[in-house]
């Protein structure tokens, strides 16, 4: 851990967060990078497009961690390219991906039967595909709710992709919806070996008690485990996977005595399993929402609105800055227009916006905070994090980028995580404000009309999901 006269020493990006934001030092594994080796992506087929391109010209390792991989065209040739990246190297290339695995199991063709063939190469020996099993999902439960909505108990969520030493951390998956038309944040980090290394290892602890998938299709359980997920003890399984993250993140956070004062952004890597007892990135996210003060610029976004009880409290009692919250539309939410129960979704998310937005002028709050919808005919919105504009500044100089909603789900059921970036780098706040503007240049303002219109108004069946479900969303 860093002392005071450390952090007192520390070139940070201004003085103000010298004052307000050092403290992340002390709380999360730190990074020193050059500003202008990160890149903000803004449309999801750049993203697709860079993600073919490094993996063509990849060397040392190829890692993945999503929640699940399509099965379209897009898809096949992003598994095409890796395969072919495999042959080119003669199998001298690491290949890891981590999904999760129910929703990489679900329907007859899936994420899995898309992986075998990586498996199936003359070099398939260099290549481990890992599938994480919540361990809340077990017995009756697990027979009985069908797929789709077993996926509200937990599972894998981080979006990770580390080829070589780029990192490229966004909230999208890897499918066609994410590659076309899926609006997501995107942060490319080039040349960030150490950052790469802290997210490979991690990656590898989470591997260390999931499944194996086998060429044949099966899967095992990784013989590092020592308990099983669903068919042994849930305090056992939970414990021994905790204990694995915590000791690694404890070990990672202790190394930040060696930090390099001269960089002009620092990237802090956040994790969340909430299902295993680790709440890191909770935490410091609700740190940052307390202490946030009087002129300063908060702009949050999640596609999938539903703060937590903290997470709410800390906006509306401690945090003095200005607020704003970007989430979708419903036409913008991917479940409009579903089949079945989940074709309300949408409107849950509207009612969960009313009541927030209702807390908000019962305690006078409606001036300091606002509410944006995400709207853009044939897109959906899936954009998260925060962009955090310190006071007498005009851009931020703070972001959070990765795979948390500031839900429930993010901070109770499933493994998350995001970087903090902490930059005094100019280009690089300046992409930081044109990424979040363009973001909000297609968004529209909550009043309280908004909620008074016809197709606007939840049914009753969705408020009486809302009121004893919200904390699985």
């Amino acid at each position: 851990m860093l002392d005071d006269e450390k952090l007192r020493d520390l070139d940070i990006p201004a003085q103000e967060e010298i004052n307000s934001l050092s403290w992340l030092h002390t709380m999360a594994p730190a990074f020193p990078v050059n500003g202008s080796k990160v890149t903000i992506i803004h449309k999801p087929q750049a993203f697709y497009n860079i993600l073919l391109e490094k993996c063509r010209h990849a060397k040392k390792r190829i890692t993945f961690a999503s929640l699940y991989l399509g099965t379209g065209i897009l898809e096949t040739e992003l598994i095409n390219v890796i395969e072919q990246t495999i042959s080119t190297n003669g199998g001298n290339i690491q290949v890891r991906i981590l999904l999760d695995y129910m929703r990489a199991s679900r329907g007859k063709q899936n994420s899995r039967k898309m992986l075998e063939p990586l498996l199936k190469n003359k070099y398939g020996d260099c290549c481990k595909v890992f599938l994480y099993h919540t361990p809340k999902l077990r017995g009756v439960m697990k027979a009985a709710i069908p797929d789709r909505f077993n996926e509200l108990v937990g599972l894998q969520h981080m979006k990770l992709y580390m080829i070589d030493n780029d990192l490229i951390i966004s909230g999208a998956n890897l499918s066609n919806d994410y590659f076309t038309n899926r609006q997501d944040r995107y942060f490319v980090i080039e040349d960030c070996e150490e950052l790469c290394n802290f997210y490979n290892k991690l990656v590898e602890k989470v591997m260390e008690f999931s499944f194996l998938l086998q060429p044949d299709g099966n899967t095992s359980l990784n013989l590092a485990a020592n308990c099983h997920p669903y068919k042994g003890s849930v305090k056992g399984f939970t414990q021994e996977a905790a204990s694995k993250i915590q000791i690694f993140l404890y070990n990672e956070i202790e190394k930040n005595v060696d930090l390099n004062k001269d960089a002009d952004t620092w990237i802090f890597p956040l994790v969340q399993m909430g299902q295993l007892n680790v709440y890191h990135d909770s935490e410091i996210t609700l740190k940052l929402l307390q202490t946030a003060p009087a002129g300063a610029t908060l702009k949050l976004a999640t596609g999938y609105f539903n703060l937590t009880t903290e997470y709410c409290e800390a906006v509306l009692r401690d945090c003095r800055a200005t607020c704003h919250f970007l989430t979708a539309h419903p036409t913008a939410n991917g479940f409009f227009n579903a089949k079945g129960i989940a074709g309300g979704i949408p409107a849950a998310y509207t009612r969960i916006e009313e009541s927030f937005y209702n807390l908000c002028e019962r305690m006078n709050q409606q001036r300091r905070i606002t509410l944006w919808e995400f709207v853009k005919p044939g897109w959906t919105y899936h954009a998260k994090g925060l962009w955090y504009t310190l006071p007498d500044q005009q851009k931020p100089s703070l972001t959070l980028i990765g795979s948390p909603n500031f839900g429930y789900r993010s901070v109770k059921r499933d493994l998350e995580t995001q970087i903090a970036i902490m930059t005094r780098n100019e280009k690089l706040q300046d992409a930081l404000h044109e990424e979040q503007a363009r973001l909000f240049s297609c968004a529209k303002p909550v009043t309280r009309k908004t909620f008074s219109q016809q197709d606007r108004i939840p049914p009753a069946w969705v408020c009486a999901v809302v009121l004893f479900f919200r904390y699985y969303f």
